[in-house]
This record gives structure tokens, sequence and C-alpha cells, in this order.
């Protein structure tokens, strides 16, 4: 089985940082691809920031330039950098992956609990 678990969400004013962890655990045999997606209520899941297969990322517009995915490839762990953070940032962030568990090669995506990033005007 694989565990994806998020930490460092919070509360923050708007101009302020935070910094995401999603910590991948379990039997795993290679992470194809790991990255952030973010939720309001009402609102579909959108991406916010990937790592796909070949190192390849992917920022959504509203990001770029204020975020920054990066990665731990030896502890499995995928951080998200947030700088002049915006209200509109405010949802609940959740890390997905897609995973290969055992020799068997089939891929499996996997998803994190989320964490809730609050910001304030």
């Amino acid at each position: 089985q694989v565990q994806l678990v998020e930490s460092g969400g919070g509360l923050v004013q708007a101009g302020g940082s935070l910094r995401l962890s999603c910590v991948a655990s379990g039997t795993i045999l290679s992470i194809n691809a790991m990255g952030w997606y973010r939720q309001t209520p009402g609102k579909q899941r959108e991406l916010v920031a990937t790592f796909s297969s070949g190192a390849t990322i992917n920022y959504a517009d509203s990001v770029k330039g204020r975020f920054t995915i990066s990665r731990d490839n030896a502890k499995n762990t995928v951080y998200l950098q947030m700088n002049s953070l915006k209200p509109e940032d405010t949802a609940v962030y959740y890390c997905k992956a897609r995973v290969v568990p055992n020799e068997r090669g089939y891929e499996y995506q996997y998803w994190g609990q989320g964490t809730q990033v609050t910001v304030s005007s």
C-alpha cells in the first residue's frame, strides 16, 4: 500500500509564504509523476504544479513566478514553496502521485488527504 501525507498548510496574510511537503511511503518501486492540486468548495480540482515523467514541470498560469515545486527523490518527497500568497490561493491543497508499487509494473494513482491553506486579506 502507498500513502501520501501532506503538511505545511496554515493561515497566512496576503504577501506571505508557506512551504508544503508531501511524503510518499509504503511499497514503492517507482514514482512516475508527483505534484500538487487545489480545490475550493463548488469548484473542480485544479492543477497547481507537477513533476511529470522525465521531470517535466508544469505550473498553473496563476502561480507562475510565485510558486516553486521541488523534490527529493531519495526521500520520495515533493515540496511546494508558495510566495507572494494571495487570497485567491485559499484552498485545500492535495498531493497526487502516480506510483508503480511492485515489479508487476502496474501504475496506480494516489491522493493525499489534503492540507488547508488560508490567505487573509
